[in-house]
């Protein structure tokens, strides 16, 4: 009770505020209300306590309306004392929705780490720890979004299916351990896996763009938190290792076999657990990197369009070529992606839209100086495992980022709308995940698994 009396304490603070703006008619003060209040009992229905909601419910609507966008920074200093691990002022809140769900997260942590340990109790090769890890540690993930989703229990069941038929190829396929098909494998057995977190993530409506990008969003968000966390565990370990070896302690046994098996998946798990907490409470991280990082990578890439049309010799490197140039394509992919999901979709095309437009043109430009290499270098010396699989995922990431160029230029010169290139965005990425389910399927059985 105490609860819904402090929201419609913080709904009437909002509405004064708004009313305090001439220019907005009482009729639709009235309208914004009832739209914050649906907003709020959204919130509520995923799990968030009435403060929460009441919090995320104004930043969401800040995205949409000036006057709330004020308002909500204008009481920031509230949207930060909402730390994660804080309760509260109200110890009745010590046992609320937070804590419940801290403790089903630390739960799914451990339990992670435990499946880990058993995994490499089980499997005594490197190759089965690659392509069992990651399906021993995904379900914990998924099972966080089942419960804080509520995810109906037939899509749940629906994706048993192919989880079950993704651990069955991966540990029936006679893989030789030092070849390429088992290495391929285990390196695109996670994009499976992960695609199949993003339907759990997204309630099982997969069908739709915008839960798609919502979870694209909470990928990029999910890599900034765990590489941050990797390092501020990275520091705490040296730290307390070293302090440790003053006394004669050496800590790298416990290291290898308990704290790294537990700390790495539960990593993940507790980094989506923070990415969900924060979401639309204070700015995405994604997004902010993007806005550095553009500028310095079109750099980068039209200095080495220079390099590589000066140097030549390029028919003499092999599939290290391709690879590296996968990565490019990924990075420019990752920087383009995020910022289309954190731009205002109605707003005119900008110069940061243009800087866009070289990125992406510069990138395809390296890549096909390098792909007409690789080509050459493919007709003369034939197809291997691991040459066929960058090359697919190569002109994958063409094609996206050539109807990517395509579409903005159209952004630039009003003649098509930005909507155009979010849908895009949207309808290509599970394409990376059917590519992926075809290399762990079939590149063993047609290359021998080699």
């Amino acid at each position: 009770m105490a609860s819904r009396e402090r929201l419609e304490a913080q709904i009437d603070q909002w509405r004064s505020y708004v009313q305090r703006h001439r220019a907005i008619a009482p009729a639709d003060v009235d309208e914004m209300e009832d739209h914050l209040r649906g907003r709020v009992d959204d919130l509520t229905a995923t799990g968030l306590d009435d403060d929460e909601a009441f919090l995320v419910a104004v930043r969401r609507m800040g995205n949409l309306d000036a006057v709330s966008h004020e308002f909500a920074r204008e009481h920031s200093e509230r949207l930060w004392k909402q730390l994660v691990l804080v309760p509260g002022d109200d110890p009745a809140q010590a046992s609320g929705p937070a804590w419940r769900e801290l403790a089903v997260v630390l739960a799914l942590a451990v339990g992670a780490g435990i499946a880990v340990k058993v995994a490499l109790a089980a499997f005594d090769t490197d190759s089965a720890l690659l392509r069992n890890v990651p399906l021993m540690t995904a379900p914990f993930l998924a099972a966080y979004f089942v419960w804080k989703r509520r995810v109906a229990w037939r899509v749940v069941a629906a994706l048993l299916v192919p989880y079950a038929l993704l651990a069955v190829v991966l540990n029936v396929y006679p893989y030789v351990d030092t070849g390429s098909t088992v290495v391929l494998a285990a390196i695109h057995a996670p994009v499976v896996l992960w695609a199949l977190v993003g339907v759990v993530y997204v309630g099982g409506r997969w069908r739709d763009q915008d839960p798609r990008m919502d979870f694209a969003r909470f990928t990029g968000e999910l890599v900034v938190y765990v590489t941050l966390l990797a390092i501020g565990g990275g520091v705490l370990l040296g730290l307390t290792a070293a302090t440790l070896s003053l006394v004669g302690v050496d800590i790298e046994p416990a290291m290898e076999s308990w704290i790294m098996p537990f700390a790495v998946p539960g990593a993940v798990v507790v980094g989506a657990w923070l990415v969900e907490a924060k979401q639309d409470v204070v700015e995405n991280i994604a997004p902010v990197l993007t806005r550095v990082f553009t500028p310095l990578t079109t750099v980068m890439l039209l200095v080495t369009l220079v390099v590589l049309l000066g140097a030549g010799g390029l028919a003499d490197v092999e599939r290290e070529l391709l690879i590296l140039m996968d990565a490019i394509l990924v990075l420019v992919l990752c920087l383009l992606l995020y910022s289309v999901s954190a731009r205002d979709s109605l707003a005119r095309p900008g110069w940061f839209d243009g800087l866009q437009l070289v990125l992406v043109a510069a990138a395809l430009a390296v890549d096909a100086v390098a792909l007409t290499a690789m080509l050459t270098r493919i007709a003369e010396f034939g197809l291997s495992p691991n040459k066929v699989a960058a090359l697919g995922l190569n002109l994958l990431l063409l094609v996206h980022l050539a109807r990517s160029g395509l579409l903005l230029l159209g952004f630039l010169r009003e003649r098509q709308p930005f909507g155009a290139l979010v849908r895009w965005q949207t309808r290509f990425l599970p394409v990376y995940a059917v590519w992926a389910a075809l290399v762990v399927v079939a590149f063993g059985p047609v290359f021998g698994f080699a």
